[in-house]
């Protein structure tokens, strides 16, 4: 336990509410340069919101129209070229949403036009996660995939995997139905990251969450700019470099709703990791998933596909359109 907790307490705790701005420590952060954020409403109020812009300072959704793989050419905005190695395959965008020790439950507004983070609700009160002894907060930084959503779709085992979890299907590896929201990332490097950060990580396995009888994934995966990072390939190093992480992360997943008196978590598959391969097929059918919702080849309910750079969507609209939709959220 005490090896556990030298793990889990790198970095100092960040603000009780969220940790905006640069992240800590220091070293390249490649991905940060071409996106910014832009803060709007007060934080830890409900008005808070933190909108997206691209290099050049025009507004963007980063749930839309960030790509999902880094370094990627694209056709119609969707990343198309094959990858050279298979770490190359493996490198992904990752939106930071709730930065490792904060317990401010931060998330893409998926409903809400371009998509900015706020600060989740529930019965009119902003949302704090309880600390689950002996950790504070969030265990890891948290956050998502873009250009990732759940509606049912094959893979190689014949089992459907949702990325952004269709709460009107069941996922027949799992058995319950999905969340509606994206795919859910633990990055689980040294470095405290920062509310509203894209990084470049790589994914090294997968959780299976049953909340509340609703199937939510959980990628394992690491900043590539991460000291350690050169270490991590598969599921099996993160037990072999950071041993007793995995065991908390279930523990804390399985628990960290009790405090409010809801039941333990259950999970698919005996609450096994599975590996990377079995991770990628899952990201790779809820990225189809996305491009159907994108071009109205599919109902996405109340999930908000305006887009500002993703030629060919019915729902891609101007530079100008995208700004007045910040404005109109004062």
């Amino acid at each position: 336990m005490s090896a556990l907790l030298r793990l889990l307490r790198t970095g100092a705790p960040a603000a009780a509410c969220l940790r905006l701005g640069t992240s800590a420590g220091t070293g390249p952060r490649r991905a940060m340069a071409l996106y910014h954020t832009e803060e709007r409403g007060q934080p830890c109020s409900q008005n808070y919101r933190l909108f997206f812009k691209d290099v050049t300072g025009h507004y963007i959704s980063p749930f839309h129209d960030i790509p999902l793989k880094v370094n990627s050419k694209e056709e119609n905005g969707i990343p198309t070229k094959k990858a050279r190695n298979d770490e190359y395959e493996n490198l992904f965008n990752m939106i930071v949403e709730i930065p490792r020790w904060t317990n401010a439950k931060m998330e893409i507004a998926t409903e809400e036009p371009l998509n900015p983070i706020k600060q989740y609700v529930k019965d009119g009160k902003l949302r704090y996660v309880a600390n689950i002894f002996p950790y504070k907060g969030y265990i890891w930084n948290y956050g998502t995939l873009p250009q990732a959503l759940t509606f049912t779709v094959s893979s190689p085992w014949n089992t459907p995997f949702q990325t952004w979890e269709d709460p009107r299907e069941k996922d027949k590896s799992t058995n319950c139905f999905g969340d509606n929201d994206p795919i859910d990332v633990c990055e689980i490097g040294s470095k405290i990251l920062s509310c509203g950060e894209v990084v470049h990580v790589k994914i090294l396995g997968i959780l299976a969450l049953i909340d509340e009888g609703e199937t939510d994934w959980k990628l394992i995966a690491i900043n590539v700019n991460d000291p350690e990072a050169s270490k991590f390939h598969d599921i099996d190093d993160v037990e072999k470099f950071k041993p007793g992480y995995l065991e908390a992360t279930l523990n804390w997943f399985r628990l960290y709703k009790v405090p409010d008196g809801k039941p333990e978590n259950q999970f698919a598959f005996n609450g096994e990791f599975k590996n990377k391969a079995f991770a990628l097929e899952v990201i790779k059918s809820t990225h189809q998933c996305w491009k159907a919702l994108l071009m109205k080849k599919c109902n996405g309910g109340a999930i908000n596909c305006t887009n500002v750079q993703i030629s060919d969507s019915p729902f891609r609209c101007t530079q100008e359109e995208a700004r007045s939709l910040v404005e109109s959220n004062n």
